[in-house]
């Protein structure tokens, strides 16, 4: 009786009550503020909404982008490089690349009478027999060759991927280098001119090199100046680097750093850091070792038993920073690991540089192994961080590529080491220490790292700190690429002026207020080309700094193959002739 008394008991029931099994709220959409270009004028010109003057300009580009790829357009035979600052004038080299191309740009309306017959606003296939004479004159449409600009010496041959523009945009400065015959071999106190010479290899050889001021206005080389029997390295600006109107060269085979002034399109020395860190220093050494009357010469340079100057000021600063842990008592062995590492210290080269500001140097020395590129995984060395101040002679910091103190300088103040201030008008950047969205990214990526396989804070502090030094604008200013203002993947375009991994598909670029999709921009579409099996398959992008424009190039075998990306609104007298297939 008690068993079916406490059966006929009913159980509580969890969804007895209607309004705690279903939601009865309403879902509450996200009001999108207007996106109406009107509106925004507006709102800028009243200042309403907007933390800074920047916010409110760029912010209009979300109403104004390129919305029209027009596919495989028809070239010039030259390499197309990048946009001036002030965005007047695009470079090329020839396709020789023993001259440089300066072409002037129309704008993006000046193909507005050539594309008033195409009513999409979305891509302009390259198989139509009726868009031929569309591919064949928007390039002279957008573009006016203005000046064609010839080396002296037609042995030399331009780094395509090498220039720098002054704050100005008047003057930009490129790299050439030539082969050394056998004949002309330089004698051998040529190649060995101090202790720390890097002797030269068969992946590494040694060549000539020249640098030249090409005046845009005038067309013309406004001065050059000669680095024989050098290594110096003008891919992607690695080996130069320019900071307002200082230029600063990194002589790998030398082991030596050249100082100069830009003043009026002329390369005007100022000093070279390396066996001696100015002409006092040399003056001290060569009283301090005056040979005497009777006694032996003083040895040849690459037989000093010396160490170099600049190399003597780091590891006394090194001496030094752990004397004062052993007085200090923070670490009593910080001496007994000094000496222990002293030869390591000291057999370390310079490898890469940059300018911090117009004093101060940050140069990245790592092991001759590295430097020389025998190493398989360079980033995984061991290496140190030097800032030192050029017009004092002294050493500032030294940091490891395990410091932490040096990542959170450069997490929270990215922009002092890009000096993206410095290659725009628009003071306003997009990097980890200034946007939320960047941010988010690099934190994601530290993130996979320490929690990857074999994965640490060390190997992640590692892999970050392995981008530093960064090479002279290499990021662009085009507002499209500002995450604050769009959302893209950024494995297919970035902000950073490297060819990246061909897509496929579209890249689609979705507004960050609203999470609309603005526009999309189709960076291949070669399909009447066939890559070779296994070919990796790249895709550098030019950004216009101002207008909606960009200009995708894919190479395909030995083919390049252009894409413009441009401002298009289609008429709306006219109905569409044609329309691409799904």
């Amino acid at each position: 009786m008690a068993n079916r008394r406490r059966s006929s008991v009913p159980k509580p029931n969890a969804f007895t009550n209607i309004s705690d099994a279903f939601c009865t709220d309403r879902i509450r959409f996200r009001k999108l503020h207007s996106q109406n270009i009107v509106h925004r004028l507006r709102n800028r010109e009243t200042g309403r909404r907007h933390r800074t003057p920047q916010h409110a300009v760029r912010e209009l580009y979300q109403n104004v982008y390129p919305n029209l790829t027009v596919v495989n357009v028809e070239r010039p035979p030259c390499y197309l490089r990048k946009f001036s600052p002030d965005g007047k004038y695009l470079i090329a080299f020839s396709s020789d690349q023993a001259a440089l191309e300066i072409y002037e740009y129309q704008g993006c309306a000046a193909a507005g009478d050539l594309l008033r017959v195409w009513e999409d606003t979305e891509l302009m296939v390259d198989n139509e027999p009726d868009n031929s004479g569309i591919r064949s004159k928007i390039f002279d449409q957008l573009f006016k060759l203005k000046h064609v600009v010839n080396l002296e010496n037609h042995e030399k041959h331009l780094n395509r991927e090498c220039s720098l523009f002054t704050n100005d945009g008047r003057y930009v400065i490129v790299g050439a280098a030539s082969f050394i015959p056998e004949e002309n071999r330089p004698n051998f106190y040529e190649l060995y001119t101090n202790n720390e010479v890097i002797k030269p290899t068969a992946g590494s050889p040694l060549e000539d090199y020249t640098l030249y001021i090409i005046d845009l206005h005038f067309g013309r080389i406004s001065h050059s100046r000669d680095f024989r029997v050098d290594k110096i390295i003008l891919s992607h600006n690695q080996g130069v680097y320019l900071y307002n109107n200082t230029l600063a060269i990194l002589s790998i085979h030398h082991q030596s750093m050249y100082i100069f002034s830009i003043a009026d399109g002329t390369f005007i020395p100022e000093r070279t850091i390396g066996r001696f860190c100015s002409g006092e220093d040399e003056r001290h050494y060569t009283s301090a070792f005056a040979p005497e009357r009777g006694s032996a010469p003083p040895p040849r340079a690459f037989r000093e038993p010396t160490i170099n100057s600049l190399k003597h000021r780091i590891l006394v600063f090194l001496f030094r920073e752990a004397k004062s842990l052993v007085d200090t008592g923070e670490d009593t062995l910080a001496l007994r690991k000094f000496y222990r590492h002293f030869d390591e210290y000291k057999d370390l080269r310079m490898w890469k540089m940059q300018l911090l500001d117009d004093d101060l140097l940050l140069i990245k020395y790592a092991h001759e192994d590295v430097v020389t590129l025998k190493a398989h995984e360079p980033n995984s060395q061991n290496s140190l961080f030097v800032v030192y101040h050029i017009w004092d002679m002294q050493i500032v910091a030294v940091y490891t590529n395990q410091s932490m103190q040096l990542l959170d300088l450069y997490e929270n103040f990215c922009d002092s080491f890009r000096n993206a201030s410095h290659s725009h008008r628009t003071p306003f950047t997009c990097s980890p220490s200034n946007n939320l969205y960047s941010n988010l990214l690099h934190t994601r990526f530290k993130q996979t790292i320490i929690g990857a396989r074999g994965g640490s804070q060390i190997e992640a502090t590692k892999r970050i700190l392995a981008q530093l030094p960064i090479s002279a604008q290499s990021y662009t200013s085009s507002p499209y690429l500002d995450l604050g203002l769009f959302s893209y993947d950024d494995k297919w375009v970035s902000a950073m002026e490297r060819p990246k991994a061909f897509s496929e598909f579209p890249i689609r670029f979705y507004a960050r207020d609203s999470g609309l999709l603005k526009f999309r921009i189709y960076a291949g579409m070669g399909h009447q080309i066939t890559p070779h099996p296994g070919s990796r398959r790249l895709v550098a992008f030019i950004f216009h700094p101002t207008e909606p424009f960009a200009i995708s190039v894919q190479r395909i075998n030995t083919d390049y193959i252009a894409n413009f990306h441009l401002r298009h609104v289609p008429s709306t007298d006219r109905k569409p002739t044609w329309s691409p297939k799904a």
